[in-house]
């Protein structure tokens, strides 16, 4: 049975739909369209990248489309003549359709809304300056189709449903998928999430990791690239506790060896996995790091009244 998507409106009047089938919003109800902003455009510089000459940009789990919207949007601003060359990977292009048939694309420019209609119905859209695909299908297949084009992008954009709802797409053989697909030359990946187990999965398929701002979630979110100096502000290194946090048994990763099993089946290997783990349990880690949090708070707030 098709799923149907009604829009709901979101904190900054952009709508977003619910998903039955992973039982999650698709967006932050802070802000769908503050959202593709912040944790995709504004971590990952689009506008800077835009002068050069060509960008290449994979938008893995395209759903609505905000995030490859606001890419084209912002390049389309920044530098008119800089060639777009997008992969967007998505299961249910029905996602895609209904935001169009809601009228969710309106706002966009009218170069922005054709290019998103030619993605939804036709798989692809072309204009003179923008080449842009949807690979339908599971993305832990479709990507395979990238790799053996040796297609590399400059930016990816990682967008899956969070890991307990949709572990597929977060497993340390999928990212390490999605790492051959990133430009090793100032390529970077942002993404939303930032699961210790998904961190930890970056770092182990060979990428450094920072953190990004919130763009509306209660949590900061994650950049990742083969050099340190792709992730150069201070402001993006990992702070004390989120180093911590990735010696506990949250950081223990997915696995999917076949590239082919259920959510259920990657779950429970997990868990078995972090019952044999040697790593610090996570419970009493934050237990104990908020015992220290708040003792230095207190000599903070001692040494202010002295």
């Amino acid at each position: 049975m098709t799923e149907v998507f009604t829009p709901v409106e979101t904190k900054d009047g952009s709508n977003t739909f619910y998903s039955d089938e992973f039982g999650e919003w698709f967006h932050s109800r802070e802000g769908a369209r503050h959202e593709a902003q912040r944790t995709y455009i504004e971590a990952a510089n689009i506008s800077d990248r835009a002068q050069q000459d060509k960008v290449s940009i994979l938008d893995v789990c395209y759903g609505l489309g905000y995030n490859t919207a606001a890419a084209m949007e912002t390049i389309l601003s920044a530098n008119p003549q800089c060639f777009l060359d997008l992969r967007a990977l998505e299961i249910d292009v029905e996602v895609a359709r209904s935001a169009i048939a809601h009228n969710l694309t309106q706002h966009y420019s009218p170069t922005v809304e054709q290019a998103l209609k030619d993605l939804a119905n036709h798989y692809e859209a072309k204009s003179e300056t923008i080449l842009a695909q949807l690979l339908l299908g599971d993305a832990r297949q479709q990507i395979q189709i990238l790799i053996d084009q040796a297609w590399q992008a400059d930016v990816i954009f990682l967008d899956p449903f969070s890991p307990p709802h949709c572990p597929q797409l977060w497993t340390l053989e999928f990212l390490g998928l999605v790492a051959k697909c990133l430009n090793p030359n100032g390529g970077v990946l942002v993404t939303y999430s930032c699961a210790a187990a998904v961190r930890s999965a970056l770092k182990l398929v060979g990428l450094s990791i920072g953190s990004t701002a919130a763009g509306g979630r209660q949590w900061p979110g994650t950049i990742a690239g083969f050099s340190l100096e792709t992730l150069a502000s201070p402001s993006q290194k990992l702070s004390q506790q989120e180093q911590e946090h990735l010696k506990t048994k949250a950081a223990v990763p997915y696995r999917d060896p076949t590239l082919s099993s259920t959510a259920t089946e990657i779950l429970e290997r997990r868990s078995r996995e972090q019952l044999a783990s040697d790593l610090i349990p996570t419970g009493p880690w934050r237990k104990e790091w908020q015992k220290r949090w708040q003792k230095r708070e207190q000599r903070r707030l001692s040494d202010r009244e002295q």
